[in-house]
């Protein structure tokens, strides 16, 4: 008897280790994918690229866009891949690209890889977007290519124009993404046009912001902060002051370092809005 109940209280011992253990596993499982959904698949011979976003489908604007690697003789995901990518608007009589970031890991154990692409155009009967893949994995050398869809935003998120120095900016509408009647943190991106080819982050500008509603005598909001750089090559990030819901127009000005403004005009009784703008509804 008193050899039974050893036998018995051993072996629930046993499976109360084997549950501890399994639920310390499962707790630290991470799902890479969590709040992300693949909206293409782009293929070579040796490996099938999954393009992944948080809203499943890509948009004139700016676009934050992860990938992972498949090889198709395994099904395993690469690790350990060197990745750079190029958009290219194909259009009648030229192409360019657009702004778009470098490519990077985000986990070293993982098989996520992340950046941007802000297209500041939309796709149209006769002028398509792409994306080229070019990536490295053990030293050899891979490419893909495919046609991606990037319809028209909705509401007005690029604003492409040539400022008062000669330089081609364009500027971009980030975050946030679901806006609230608060003090929302606001993002959006600078760039100017070196080449067709080429577009690097401006360094060192102000977006001023001036957030107004048409319909509601075109009134702003208190406490609004302009957008700076906290780095070099980075984002712009400021505050955006929203009172109450409906359609609002964030109207802009670029500014230079030295305060001089290459585009945007302020808001006063007679000039109601600015020529460079954001929209957004809620």
């Amino acid at each position: 008897m008193k050899f039974q109940l050893k036998n018995i209280v051993a072996v629930l011992f046993m499976a109360l280790a084997l549950i501890s253990c399994s639920d310390n596993d499962d707790s630290t499982t991470v799902n890479e994918l969590d709040g992300l959904t693949k909206f293409q698949e782009m293929t070579n011979t040796t490996h099938t690229i999954e393009l992944y976003s948080h809203t499943g489908v890509l948009v004139q604007g700016y676009n934050e866009v992860k990938l992972r690697i498949k090889d198709n003789a395994t099904n395993q995901y690469i690790k350990n891949a060197t990745v750079s990518w190029m958009p290219v608007m194909h259009m009648a009589m030229m192409n360019h690209s657009c702004p778009n970031s470098e490519v990077e890991k985000i986990t070293t154990e993982g098989t996520l890889y992340e950046g941007y692409i802000m297209f500041q155009m939309a796709q149209n009967d006769t002028e398509y977007w792409d994306l080229k893949i070019d990536y490295s994995i053990d030293g050899v050398d891979y490419t893909t290519t495919s046609v991606i869809d990037v319809p028209a935003s909705a509401k007005r998120t690029v604003n492409t124009f040539t400022g008062t120095d000669g330089v081609k900016y364009l500027v971009a509408y980030v975050e946030p993404h679901h806006p609230s009647v608060a003090l929302n943190d606001m993002k959006v991106g600078v760039w100017k046009m070196q080449d067709m080819m080429t577009f690097p982050v401006v360094d060192g500008y102000t977006l001023k912001i001036d957030p107004r509603m048409p319909s509601m005598g075109n009134h702003s909001s208190p406490n609004n902060v302009h957008a700076t750089q906290t780095s070099t090559g980075e984002l712009y990030n400021g505050k955006l002051s929203l009172t109450m819901t409906g359609y609002w127009k964030i109207n802009l000005q670029l500014a230079k370092p030295d305060g001089t403004i290459v585009k945007g005009e302020e808001i006063t009784d007679t000039v109601t809005a600015s020529s460079i703008f954001f929209e957004i509804e809620f």
